[in-house]
């Protein structure tokens, strides 16, 4: 993109996988697109989730998808709050044998470990827990069930048929039945979103119509493969980079003890929103590594013929075309960001408090990061996955040493380029133990 950008300059059509994209590459000119009422989000999204989950109901039901969007609210504000709490209890669940163990380490990969974690605290504080049989055996069975299906998302998105895709369309099957109106009431604490989501998929299907657990399933999916690859990738930062975890470690440490809170048997602490989103070296490492790691695309459909018009010149766009936006191009600008290539953890802070003025061509940007997209296709989840992450590296920055192992380092694995944070090419050992 950045050769593209050289030759063709900021705006430029390319032919991808059978489809014209017009990338505009200007951060300047971004809200043309994002306000553009002809350039549709919702067609190029119901596209891509009927071809990939098998949700067909979606593109002939405005009034649905419209319904549906509303449950989105239970991600923000108080309900987040309450999630909050729904994530810390899982945290215990998972980490509270650890701390019982001796002070012997303990050596995982790194992906595989944030994987393991991140969904069973995502799955269990947004839909409960399992009541039949061994909870441990199905959410590893789930975990790993989605994984494989996963691992075929891009060709799904492609428009590859699922039939040559091997054993994929059974594991679709049997991931949507997991989620049907009648295994789901066998979870007992759902939240509120999932509650809401289920209760609006009961007003236009029959309940045993297995569709509603192939909604569950792409929330389930949107809920928990972005937030892994981007836990992975900042505990591998902060791995490689002691110097800025000995800072985080810091600058937690001075927030229990400004809290009156100390390291007890069992996971004890307890920290606000508020709290965590106080804690200004953490959510810089946390945007520094999202800076460095997002390859997703913006993207919007031509639902017309039209002229869209841009500070530069006009460009026409034909109906059935795509615009995209490439974020990459902005976070590796050398003039927004110095030395964009290396990681600085404490790159969005300056004189001690959250630094939020970046600028091009000496004008300020009024977007410089860009991980969860914006306007209406903003990542509706976006606080969640954050607050998750952050209460994730408390928790092992608190109460365990971490060291890293492998000595080859990771990059990007660029196979799921412009579909969020990608994944590693390869994983990580690193070793851990409870802290004496």
């Amino acid at each position: 993109m950045a050769t593209l950008q050289k030759q063709y300059g900021d705006t430029f059509t390319l032919l991808l996988g059978g489809k014209y994209i017009t990338f505009i590459l200007d951060p300047f000119q971004y809200q043309p697109v994002i306000k553009n009422q002809k350039l549709s989000f919702r067609i190029f999204s119901n596209k891509i989730v009927t071809r990939v989950f098998d949700v067909k109901k979606l593109i002939m039901d405005d009034e649905m998808n419209d319904e549906l969007h509303t449950s989105y609210q239970f991600l923000q504000g108080k309900h987040l709050d309450s999630l909050m709490e729904n994530t810390m209890q899982s945290l215990r669940q998972v980490f509270e044998p650890q701390l019982l163990k001796t002070t012997s380490w303990d050596t995982a990969d790194l992906f595989k470990f944030c994987s393991s974690v991140i969904f069973e605290m995502t799955f269990t504080s947004l839909h409960g827990n399992y009541l039949a049989g061994d909870r441990k055996t199905f959410i590893t069975e789930l975990r790993d069930d989605l994984s494989k299906f996963d691992d075929k998302f891009p060709q799904l998105v492609s428009g590859m048929p699922i039939e040559l895709l091997r054993d994929i369309k059974s594991i679709r099957m049997k991931l949507k039945k997991h989620l049907t109106t009648e295994n789901l009431a066998k979870i007992q604490g759902w939240s509120e979103i999932i509650q809401r989501r289920q209760d609006t998929l009961e007003k236009y299907y029959t309940p045993e119509d297995i569709e509603i657990g192939a909604h569950h399933l792409s929330f389930l999916w949107a809920s928990v493969t972005n937030t892994t690859s981007a836990m992975f990738w900042t505990m591998y930062y902060l791995l490689r980079h002691p110097e800025a975890m000995a800072v985080l470690r810091d600058e937690i440490d001075r927030l229990l003890q400004s809290t009156g809170q100390k390291k007890g048997p069992g996971l004890s602490i307890r920290l606000t929103r508020e709290q965590l989103d106080s804690l200004i070296y953490l959510e810089s490492t946390i945007l520094e590594a999202l800076r460095l790691c997002t390859i997703s695309g913006i993207f919007r459909s031509v639902q017309e013929d039209l002229t869209l018009h841009l500070e530069t010149q006009d460009y026409r766009l034909r109906k059935g075309d795509f615009v995209g936006i490439f974020p990459p191009a902005l976070h590796y600008d050398p003039e927004v960001f110095e030395a964009p290539e290396e990681f600085r953890f404490d790159r969005f802070i300056e004189d001690g408090k959250k630094k939020t003025t970046f600028y091009k061509r000496g004008k300020k940007l009024k977007h410089y990061v860009i991980p969860f997209g914006f306007g209406i296709s903003k990542c509706p989840g976006r606080f969640l996955a954050l607050v998750e992450i952050k209460q994730l590296l408390v928790i092992l920055l608190t109460y365990f040493d971490l060291e890293i192992i492998s000595d080859k380092p990771a990059a990007l694995n660029f196979s799921r380029i412009l579909l969020g944070v990608p994944y590693p090419d390869c994983d990580v050992s690193f070793r851990y133990k409870v802290k004496s």
